[in-house]
């Protein structure tokens, strides 16, 4: 394993005067994870985000540092670590989601396909149509079926074949067949896994290149979790997946890659940081590091 890993389509509407557009290239085939000249096969694609040094904060205090590492297309990337790791902190960085916040600033760089994600030039808009975001609770919209899905194709004027556009989406996140014949119902209507499904087919909708996936079968109960699970089997081949989860089993049955962060400290102050980073098998039976070691073994978390 090297240092690295251990440590490591265009809206219809056009962008305002000056804004980078962010362009990506078609999907890649899937391929296998045998190593190729002493790499991972995985490190062989392209790298969908390279992560340099990020540190992030809120307000004076660290809540992440020292993070460095490649995320590949294509793939279902797993966030594991104990409770106030920075998981979190991270994935949201990731789309800027938490720009919101009072006093929230990074540090380092995430580079997206080349673009810088928090440079001057960067539409957070395009930011965020390009990389999807799905909760740990699912939180559909008090509109119908149709409407969540259609709500922000229709607010990005996106709004040619609106109705395809919907379809297509319910097909991929798996809940057509479902709700087909009452898509004019309310979304509040649907059980919690079919919530959540909507929810993703709701960021899928405008066509995102990455689904940041928080946590999302956490509320679940087991059917809808397995039903989760395997939408992220079959969506990875059009989407490049990363997945935060306290679940060891989950991440190990659906994550081709696995990065274990941890809390450090530099004297009075506790941060979350990046332990280890490397292929899902290697981290689960072959982790260089004591502390992942230790975690995936259950002994603490």
């Amino acid at each position: 394993m090297s240092v690295e890993d251990r440590t490591a389509g265009a809206p219809d509407a056009p962008l305002p005067a000056g804004r980078v557009r962010i362009r990506t290239e078609p999907s890649l085939p899937a391929i296998t994870a045998q190593a190729v000249n002493g790499r991972s096969a995985h490190e062989t694609r392209e790298a969908v985000f390279d992560i340099r040094d990020l540190a992030a904060y809120y307000g004076a205090n660290c809540a992440l540092a020292g993070t460095t590492l490649r995320i590949y297309r294509n793939l279902v990337t797993a966030v594991i670590g104990p409770s106030g790791c920075g998981k979190s902190t991270f994935i949201r960085s990731l789309n800027r989601m938490n720009d919101a916040i009072p006093g929230f600033r990074v540090t380092g760089q995430i580079q997206y396909h080349g673009h810088d994600v928090y440079g001057s030039r960067a539409n957070r808009v395009e930011v965020r149509r390009r990389i999807g975001m799905v909760f740990q609770k699912p939180n559909p919209f008090p509109k119908s079926i149709f409407d969540n899905v259609a709500w922000a194709p229709r607010n990005l004027g996106m709004k040619r074949r609106l109705a395809d556009r919907v379809e297509q989406a319910l097909i991929q996140a798996a809940l057509w067949d479902e709700v087909k014949d009452r898509l004019h119902d309310s979304a509040l209507g649907l059980s919690g896994g079919q919530q959540q499904r909507l929810c993703i087919a709701r960021a899928i909708a405008v066509e995102p290149d990455v689904l940041l996936l928080d946590e999302p079968a956490s509320a679940l109960d087991p059917v809808s979790t397995a039903s989760i699970e395997d939408l992220m089997h079959n969506l990875k081949h059009r989407f490049t997946i990363v997945i935060v989860t306290h679940n060891m089993q989950q991440a190990a049955r659906v994550a081709d890659r696995t990065a274990f962060f941890s809390l450090d400290t530099a004297g009075p102050e506790r941060f979350g940081t990046l332990v280890e980073y490397g292929d899902t098998e290697t981290i689960f039976r072959g982790a260089s590091d004591s502390r992942t070691r230790d975690y995936v073994a259950g002994r603490f978390g």
